[in-house]
């Protein structure tokens, strides 16, 4: 993977840290930025453990939109995570970050399955954080737009991501993230970045 180190930092309406981690710059395309990460990259949610993921996976990045995606190799479960957020900000070349607005709509690899999760999560911290209107307006659209596309496979939830893909699965494992400390052993991860359970990757 040629290019710069990123590094996706997810947040919370209040501002505490959810999860973030390690990436490497791919490219751009008309759909946004590309970032990849190879196998036994390991990402974390707030202070807690962090969790090492078995494959490769991409995230794109895009301009002016209220969500984030990750596309995962196999084994994953899910082909396709996407976060609800805000819209992502660049806070320099090598950071990324944005809010998670809780909902989730993610692709089954087995059977395809396109589903939307995490509405409970969603209700629950319009009250906790005070949501805005706009906020809550947004995130629904964003939301319904996400089921819609991922469902019918339009680009950028069709193929094109695995040429991404590839260029992250060629990684060496000497790009992926450092070793986790044998003080600090991660959590054994569930299939599924970045759900508030343990992601495959994307936010929950």
């Amino acid at each position: 993977m040629t290019g710069r180190d990123v590094r996706v930092v997810y947040t919370k309406y209040d501002g505490s840290l959810h999860w973030h981690h390690p990436m490497r710059y791919l490219g751009v395309d008309e759909h946004g930025t590309w970032l990849g990460a190879p196998a036994r990259t390991a990402i974390q949610r707030g202070s807690e453990p962090p969790v090492v993921l078995e494959w490769p996976w991409v995230q794109l990045i895009p301009d002016g939109q209220w969500w984030t995606a990750a596309f995962n190799a196999a084994p994953a479960w899910t082909e396709v995570y996407c976060d609800v957020t805000t819209e992502p900000r660049w806070l320099h070349p090598g950071e990324v970050t944005m809010v998670d607005l809780d909902l989730d709509v993610l692709r089954m690899r087995r059977d395809g399955l396109v589903q939307l999760v995490d509405e409970d999560e969603f209700a629950e911290h319009q009250v906790r954080y005070g949501y805005p209107a706009d906020v809550i307006r947004q995130a629904e659209e964003s939301a319904a737009w996400l089921l819609a596309t991922v469902a019918a496979r339009t680009e950028p939830f069709g193929t094109g991501y695995r040429r991404w893909l590839a260029m992250a699965s060629d990684e060496a494992d000497d790009t992926a993230a450092p070793a986790v400390s044998v003080d600090d052993e991660p959590a054994t991860p569930s299939d599924q970045p970045f759900g508030d359970e343990v992601p495959t990757a994307g936010a929950d």
